[in-house]
């Protein structure tokens, strides 16, 4: 029940107030599940009101709506639900994010400003809403969603990739900052996630890119949730769910060359299936 701090003390979850942005559904409701089943008191932050509502009750959670790429939205959010659950955040799971596929020469400016705004600067505005209290105190944990295009440059992905290229530099500077102050920081890598941002991912999906998923099926977000859990609870900075993501996060300079040279055989592969149709 109980994370070790650097300096000692310990978290005790069961008493903990823990946070959740993107709490309304897929890998922040999973993982606000588990949290709520530990004892926690739980808050999420999500955009859209009714999904959020739903969620809430179904949690026994507080909640606020608000969108994380409006810095001034969510620190209003989070001091508002630290005065109702009279605790400040011990726990913070950024987990909401957006993904927009498309080729380079088709997107829009605007969705490469999205990306940014909403996967990086969301989750960058939550931390900087709880981790100064969380240093006064000496104590807490903070765990921010990237994906395995956080590791790997993949077709498709120039405005997703970037963004969540961004949340692991982030999250990488703020462990060594931040762990001899007696916090945990860590990093979720998720491959695909059956959620519904998939599903509407999905939907955007240059051919190219679907070929390079090939046929591997998506993991549950309750698989998620549950890495993030034993990564708090063992303060891991490297959470991955699947032995594909570990191995990249890892090994990824040595794979690095072979995968790319995988990913431009089905690349050419989808291409040739497209001239030919």
């Amino acid at each position: 029940m109980k994370a070790t701090t650097a300096s000692g003390g310990s978290l005790e979850l069961g008493s903990a107030h823990a946070i959740v942005t993107g709490g309304s559904s897929g890998i922040g409701l999973a993982t606000a599940r588990l949290l709520a089943g530990r004892g926690a008191k739980v808050s999420l932050i999500a955009r859209g009101k009714e999904r959020l509502e739903a969620a809430a009750k179904e949690v026994g959670a507080a909640a606020r709506v608000a969108d994380v790429a409006d810095r001034a939205a969510v620190t209003r959010a989070v001091a508002e639900l630290e005065q109702e659950q009279g605790r400040p955040c011990d726990v913070l799971v950024a987990s909401a994010g957006l993904a927009r596929p498309g080729h380079f020469l088709e997107l829009q400016d605007d969705v490469f400003r999205q990306m940014i705004d909403v996967d990086y600067f969301g989750t960058l505005h939550a931390l900087r809403a709880v981790v100064p209290g969380m240093v006064e105190r000496g104590q807490g944990s903070v765990v921010a969603v990237s994906s395995a295009a956080g590791l790997i440059g993949i077709y498709g992905y120039s405005a997703y990739g970037p963004a969540k290229f961004a949340v692991r530099g982030l999250m990488e500077s703020l462990r060594a900052e931040l762990t001899p102050r007696g916090l945990h920081v860590g990093v979720v890598f998720p491959p695909d996630v059956d959620t519904p941002q998939l599903a509407e991912e999905n939907r955007w999906k240059p051919p190219e890119t679907r070929a390079i998923g090939g046929t591997i099926a998506p993991i549950p977000a309750e698989r998620v949730a549950e890495a993030i859990m034993v990564g708090i609870d063992r303060r891991r900075f490297l959470i991955c769910p699947d032995i594909g993501t570990w191995a990249l996060a890892r090994f990824g300079s040595v794979l690095m060359p072979l995968l790319n040279r995988a990913f431009d055989r089905r690349v050419r592969k989808a291409r040739e299936a497209d001239d030919n149709a």
